[in-house]
């Protein structure tokens, strides 16, 4: 399994859906993830530290959890079939580890919240976005561009 950190989230320019951006430690490899518009908002949240006056469903979730005395210990991005990512979200409970079925971008706002870490598949690896490591300009480029990135460089103008 590969560890990976949400790099940034907002409005693919293209097809115009919220998107997740996943990277690695090294910020070599990217998994780019299609969510859904609330997904988005939920992750957005917890990166740009928004209080909410009220629980949001990942906070409950969480909230849940802990009061069942469980543990979210790491979450991981275990399949790609079709173009539909999966997920599991570990938990720790009673010395078991619980896995559960879980949506990515549930996994990853549950992630952020509990400051669990992302895991990816390793037999996803060949479908994410590689930046070679040779000294080419363009690439130079993409790469600067990448490090920069931020949740506003996505949102919509209107």
């Amino acid at each position: 399994m590969l560890r990976m950190k949400v790099k940034a989230v907002g409005i693919d320019r293209e097809s115009l859906f919220p998107v997740v951006i996943l990277a690695d430690e090294g910020e070599e490899s990217y998994v780019p993830l299609l969510i859904g518009p609330a997904e988005a908002n939920a992750i957005a949240v917890v990166l740009e530290n928004v209080e909410v006056p009220r629980p949001l469903t990942h906070d409950l979730l969480l909230s849940s959890a802990l009061a069942l005395g469980a543990k979210v210990d790491k979450v991981v991005i275990t399949d790609l079939s079709e173009d539909v990512y999966y997920a599991e979200i570990h938990y720790l409970q009673g010395g078991k580890t619980v896995r559960v079925d879980a949506r990515p971008s549930d996994a990853i706002a549950l992630a952020l919240r509990a400051g669990a870490s992302i895991f990816v598949d390793e037999k996803i690896i060949p479908h994410a976005i590689t930046v070679p490591k040779e000294e080419d300009p363009e690439l130079e480029e993409f790469r600067s561009f990448l490090e920069n990135l931020s949740p506003d460089d996505f949102r919509r103008e209107n």
